[in-house]
């Protein structure tokens, strides 16, 4: 174990110890996001899960198995520790109608090092920008994973991080290619020519790295463990 890897567990120790959370103990967090279209929209691009998979942040779909139930890894990497979780996801709920669903998540490190549970319910309303979404999680790590994400602030600092992310990615390459595509078939059709549209490659999903995001999580850890106040 290298210097950078004992002063990451040092720091988790102690936060630990501040928290006094027990190992078998769920975090529960709550997140939220915009997405610039109105809600029936937003709610049929976000249930196009092989179309919305690659804007998340180091996940990769692998597997469709029905039309509730998906297979898929994600990386993410926190400091000197990286972490790739294969596991399934699995709709439980979907009310087309009041726009909202409950779903479980469940995956295993690619090392052996533990898994983690998932049960999020997210549900959709109208904002002034289009559509808010908002995703209730409750999470339970297990194994020596555990302890790299026993601080629920640790943990709250890296889903939205992940989650702005998924919805700046969202923005751009899904909703903004829309936008772009019915631009250019409406050009096209006035001009009498056939639109043309070419498939984009699904890039290769990388993990989310210590850089930028990851350093902000560990500099937010740091922060509470100091009792540093946010600006």
């Amino acid at each position: 174990m290298d210097g950078g890897e004992q002063l990451w567990d040092k720091i988790v120790e102690i936060r630990i110890l501040d928290i006094g959370q027990r190992k078998d103990k769920a975090v529960e967090f709550d997140n939220e996001f915009e997405v610039p279209v109105p809600i029936d929209q937003a709610w049929d691009i976000l249930m196009d899960i092989e179309r919305i998979a690659p804007c998340v942040p180091g996940a990769e779909l692998t597997e469709v198995v029905d039309d509730k139930t998906y297979k898929g890894k994600i990386s993410v990497k926190l400091g000197p520790v990286a972490l790739t979780f294969n596991g399934q996801t699995t709709f439980e709920e979907l009310d087309t109608a009041n726009h909202s669903a409950k779903l479980k998540a469940q995956g295993t490190d690619a090392k052996g090092r533990g898994g983690a549970h998932a049960n999020v319910a997210f549900r959709m309303e109208p904002c002034d920008n289009g559509t808010k979404v908002i995703i209730d999680t409750s999470l339970q790590l297990s194994g020596a994973v555990a302890q790299y994400g026993r601080g629920v602030g640790m943990v709250k600092d890296l889903s939205q991080q992940i989650i702005g992310q998924f919805a700046e990615n969202l923005e751009n390459d899904v909703i903004g290619a829309d936008s772009d595509t019915a631009a250019n078939d409406h050009s096209n059709a006035k001009s009498g020519e056939a639109a043309t549209v070419q498939d984009s490659p699904s890039p290769t999903a990388a993990p989310v790295q210590v850089g930028g995001m990851g350093l902000k999580v560990i500099w937010n850890a740091i922060k509470r463990l100091f009792g540093a106040k946010e600006p």
